[in-house]
């Protein structure tokens, strides 16, 4: 375990703390693992080959999985590993997005095991988790949108594809567990016109499936994998409109006298502290992403089209994923709904424009907000108004530690009265319930895997180190008469994404500049 303080490391020294076991096999590890197995199963990958020899050394960029034919009809062939097709990335077909030992960006297969190991370690013995991958949603017609893999799901394999499903059972008063994964197996028939998948045998060999089976057969399967469980935790779908799911149906078959539990409050409290592996990658994503940000202030801009454009090719071409979310790029009294996401209106060159937007990498995000004003000038009233969103920001930020020992909604109550104050001294009158007009918004949230991450996770948990959260204050003034004049039709939010640290805060969103002077320099 890590002793030293991560928060104040910078990304290039936390990074050192990622790589890969240099011996993926050591006694020290509970279960052998590894993204390169000694032997391999991959059967139809290529026509009738099989792993004869893995040359592979942790630390060399030359490692890799050999196969070879064993037909007697067709004449013995060695092919590597980086000449099959998989169904997401993998070290030996993609050494520029992944290092040796890692399932996702940064990720390793080991850090998958340990996830797995922590949750398994807290549920109660004779019980079982299940876990339904996502699928593919349809924007219309046959037109479907990115897939994206459900989250925890994803957490606790690093398997990436629709139409699968993960079973973790514990046993007696075992603390190990064994892993399930069914899902396609390889047809290049079908792959031919949908793209690739990874295929039953991947699943053992490169996601550490103990047992591995086909999606197809999961109903003849999946009863032999849950024998002996009286106890399944599952936040999948059972039923709907009192009718049973898919899934519903396929548990009350298999395993009609099981109890079933909601896995979310046990897998959230895992989820909800990161790992130095998960807090270098959204620092990535902070850094490229507030770099974006600042590019962005240094231009002139007439459509909101046009800047929400130019900030996911920067994400794209700074090496990140692409976009966490779709973003908010709001021109004057735009800026004044929160959720604003048509981004197709004009910018007039005296007004302010909220950006609301992050990237996102190794499927981790960063979420920012920055308000400026168009013509790299702010003006007086701009200025002001701006300056009291901030103050609450630093604050609260400054906050955002253990030894402060504060909640997410203790933080909301101490920027509401900071930002209560600083109003005050603006002329605004803020008495009665007039806050919730200017303010209407928590101030922040957990970020991770998702923008809202470890959705029920409570926000009136002490913050500890290892939870990232947002500090988001801001302010919106209605185009009416009950607010003093200058400031009307104004919206301003300021927003960080923050890892708690023990004694200070690790900002991971300081790229995206937002002092006065610094945004007023950029364009000087």
């Amino acid at each position: 375990m890590l002793t030293m303080k991560l928060h104040r490391l910078p990304l290039w020294q936390l990074e050192r703390y990622l790589k890969p076991h240099p011996i993926p096999l050591s006694p020290q590890f509970a279960r052998p693992f590894s993204t390169n197995p000694s032997s391999s199963r991959f059967s139809n990958l290529l026509s009738n080959s099989r792993c004869i020899n893995l040359q592979c050394n942790s630390r060399s960029s030359r490692a890799r999985r050999v196969y070879s034919t064993t037909s007697p009809t067709i004449p013995s062939t060695t092919v590597s590993a980086k000449d099959i097709l998989f169904g997401q990335p993998v070290y030996e077909t993609h050494p520029h997005i992944l290092q040796l030992g890692e399932l996702t960006p940064g990720i390793t297969a080991q850090e998958f095991h340990e996830r797995r190991t922590r949750l398994i370690n807290i549920l109660p013995p004779n019980s079982a988790v299940l876990l339904p991958s996502a699928q593919i949603h349809y924007r219309s017609g046959a037109v479907f949108y990115p897939f994206r893999q459900e989250s925890n799901f994803l957490y606790l394999t690093g398997f990436s594809e629709p139409e699968s499903l993960t079973v973790l059972t514990k046993t007696e008063e075992s603390d190990d567990y064994s892993f399930h994964l069914f899902c396609r197996p390889k047809d290049p028939k079908s792959e031919q016109w949908m793209g690739p998948w990874s295929g039953i045998d991947a699943a053992r060999d490169v996601w550490n499936a103990d047992q591995a089976g086909d999606i197809g057969r999961v109903e003849s399967l999946l009863g032999d994998a849950l024998k002996g469980v009286n106890q399944v935790y599952t936040d999948a779908e059972l039923s709907n409109n009192g009718a049973l799911t898919k899934v519903g149906t396929l548990l009350s078959s298999v395993a009609p006298k099981v109890r079933i539990s909601p896995l979310k409050p046990y897998i959230n409290a895992i989820r909800a502290i990161k790992s130095p592996a998960e807090i270098a990658n959204m620092r990535r994503a902070g850094r490229d992403s507030g770099r974006a940000i600042t590019e962005a202030m240094r231009r002139p801009w007439k459509y909101e089209k046009d800047l929400a454009a130019f900030l996911e090719y920067q994400y794209q071409t700074s090496g990140l994923d692409g976009q966490a979310y779709v973003p908010v790029v709001a021109g004057g009294r735009r800026g004044l709904l929160i959720h604003y996401v048509l981004n197709n209106g004009m910018i007039g060159d005296s007004e302010f424009v909220l950006v609301d937007a992050g990237g996102e990498y190794g499927t981790y995000i960063t979420d920012i907000t920055r308000t400026w004003p168009v013509s790299g000038k702010f003006s007086p009233a701009q200025k002001d108004l701006y300056d009291a969103v901030l103050r609450a920001q630093r604050s609260s930020i400054s906050l955002s530690r253990a030894s402060a020992n504060v909640t997410l909604d203790k933080l909301h109550l101490i920027t509401e009265n900071a930002l209560r104050d600083q109003l005050k001294q603006l002329g605004f009158d803020v008495g009665g319930d007039r806050m919730s007009v200017l303010f209407p918004h928590h101030v922040g949230h957990y970020v991770g895997l998702d923008v809202h991450d470890v959705p029920g996770y409570p926000r009136n948990v002490l913050l500890r180190e290892g939870h990232c959260i947002t500090i988001e204050p801001g302010v919106y003034v209605p185009d009416d008469a009950r607010w003093p004049k200058a400031f009307r039709g104004l919206g301003v939010r300021i927003e960080d994404s923050v890892c708690v640290g023990d004694d200070s805060p690790f900002i991971l969103t300081t790229e995206a500049v937002k002092e006065v002077d610094d945004i007023e320099a950029l364009r000087s």
